[in-house]
């Protein structure tokens, strides 16, 4: 097996270097993407009975960096993250390979592009994945025990903490809400098939609904309506952040229980994994 493992580790470590060397370097898909800031211009109202799969429909306009350009464009076919809440003047990033503006893609939540090290990264991760299957193999089973469940539980000791502050934010969201009337105009339908070849049909309403300083903004509502197949034309009451009115809900109760839950949760999978760690330890020596 300790043949296998070299030529394991050595094939991954050449990917490895190589897309290292390529970030190094500036060429790596991300940082040759493009990224600029559009404006939606209109919001096209969604067909009752129509295809959620394209998202709301919306146009939208922006400049593009490398001509300086104004371009206006929609979100019809494939056109990267699915715009699920739109109003008019509503931001959202707008990238496409260098030099390749007609393939534009969209995103509504903006991260840091990074350097384009995910693959390598991934190969470092599959090394040393190999070589605890060998340790725990050819020595001793816990060794998988202290090699992946600690690998795990000292990523959670840096997740902990942002998973505590993302959940106070998230309840301070919660608590400045406001709510407004709102009002089914759609619900739409898509038929797929699963992989045993039967069929799935999946129900999405439309929500439309306005904000106290006069913003109409149409979003899918994938939770708080009961019955959502004959939902259409019914009046609701949305709970809206005011900063940002893509961060709605229909059930304001449901969503704090939920987040009461995270924490104890994310708490208790580190608890888990710290514990595996620790027996293995404990197995070993």
């Amino acid at each position: 097996m300790g043949g296998y493992l070299t030529w394991w580790c050595a094939v991954l470590g050449v990917l490895a270097l190589a897309g290292y060397g390529r970030s190094l370097a500036g060429v790596t898909k991300a940082q040759r993407t493009v990224r600029t800031t559009g404006r939606i211009e209109r919001v096209r109202e969604p067909r009752h009975g129509g295809s959620r799969r394209d998202g709301v429909s919306v146009v939208v306009s922006y400049v593009e960096p490398e001509t300086g350009e104004s371009v206006t464009v929609t979100n019809e076919g494939e056109r990267g993250d699915m715009i699920t809440a739109a109003w008019e003047g509503r931001e959202i990033e707008v990238s496409h390979p260098r030099g390749r503006p007609h393939a534009y893609r969209f995103s509504s939540a903006p991260t840091d592009p990074g350097r384009g090290l995910g693959w390598p990264n991934f190969a470092v991760f599959l090394i040393y994945a190999g070589a605890v299957v060998y340790l725990a193999v050819d020595r001793a089973w816990p060794w998988a025990l202290v090699g992946f469940c600690g690998l795990w539980a000292v990523m959670g000791l840096a997740y902990v903490p942002d998973a505590v502050r993302a959940s106070a934010r998230r309840v301070e969201r919660l608590a400045l809400m406001v709510a407004v009337p709102g009002k089914v105009t759609a619900v739409l339908k898509d038929v797929s098939e699963d992989s045993e070849g039967g069929t799935m049909t999946t129900i999405t309403p439309v929500v439309t609904f306005t904000t106290f300083d006069g913003q109409t903004v149409t979003a899918h509502c994938t939770s708080g309506i009961s019955k959502p197949a004959t939902a259409y034309g019914r009046d609701v009451t949305v709970h809206y952040t005011p900063a940002d009115p893509a961060d709605f809900t229909l059930d304001l109760a449901a969503a704090r229980r939920s987040e009461k839950r995270e924490v104890p949760f994310v708490l208790l999978v580190f608890a888990v994994l710290a514990g595996a760690t620790a027996t293995g330890v404990v197995l070993l020596v």
